[in-house]
């Protein structure tokens, strides 16, 4: 029997999100942001939030959105150049951040997304990501300690979907979707299109709906591009 794993809209699917939990949210720069699900968050006003992403979209768009409601508690992210909002809270001590490297921001989703309580990486050593970090030598080369995330909720967007919870990104927005989709408590899948159970290619799945717990279709993304450059 397959099982429905579809819910009605992105209020549904964020309905038992509370204050205070920590959330993973995928997308690089404006690419693959789960946008419906930002809104809800937004519009229910779930505050003391802890969240996990790349970055943090730029001032009107995406976490941005959460920032300027002060939804925010701590920011965990690997860059922080496209959104003033996030480095004025950032500078005045308003917003806790913790910067770690991208590579580092991926491996600490994929540990938890394995099931492995940490890794090993030699990114941060002798900087200062590396503080209060333990610090191992292997075959004369020293590296850090990092521990997989614990995430309540991840929260990712997909082109396509089944009801069954399997997923296929268009191009880049795979990015850290893919990572994050199996690292959350429970996973929350927005996607353009949501299809039966048997009509995608089974060799085109990115991630199988063993990982998503819940999926709608959404509605008006805006698919934003940061900086656009054109040739004369």
């Amino acid at each position: 029997m397959m099982i429905n794993k579809q819910v009605k809209n992105a209020e549904a699917a964020i309905a038992d999100l509370n204050d205070g939990q920590t959330i993973m949210l995928g997308g690089f720069g404006l690419c693959g942001i789960p946008e419906n699900c930002i809104a809800a968050l937004v519009k229910k006003g779930v505050n003391n939030l802890t969240c996990i992403s790349n970055n943090a979209g730029v001032d009107d768009f995406g976490i941005g959105l959460m920032l300027h409601q002060k939804q925010v508690k701590k920011m965990i992210a690997s860059y922080v150049g496209e959104n003033a909002e996030f480095e004025r809270q950032l500078l005045s001590g308003e917003l806790d951040v913790e910067l770690i490297p991208q590579g580092t921001l991926a491996f600490r989703c994929m540990a938890a997304g394995y099931g492995m309580p940490a890794i090993f990486t030699p990114a941060g050593i002798g900087t200062e990501v590396a503080i209060g970090k333990e610090v191992r030598n292997f075959n004369g080369k020293d590296y850090l300690l990092e521990t997989a995330f614990n995430a309540d909720f991840a929260i990712v967007k997909a082109w396509k979907g089944d009801t069954a919870g399997n997923l296929i990104f268009k191009a880049t927005s795979r990015n850290f979707n893919t990572v994050m989709a199996m690292a959350g408590k429970i996973t929350i899948a927005e996607v353009e299109e949501l299809v039966a159970p048997g009509q995608l290619d089974p060799n085109q799945i990115h991630v199988p709906g063993v990982y998503i717990h819940r999926i709608f279709q959404g509605s008006h993304y805006e698919k934003r591009i940061e900086q656009k450059t054109v040739s004369k």
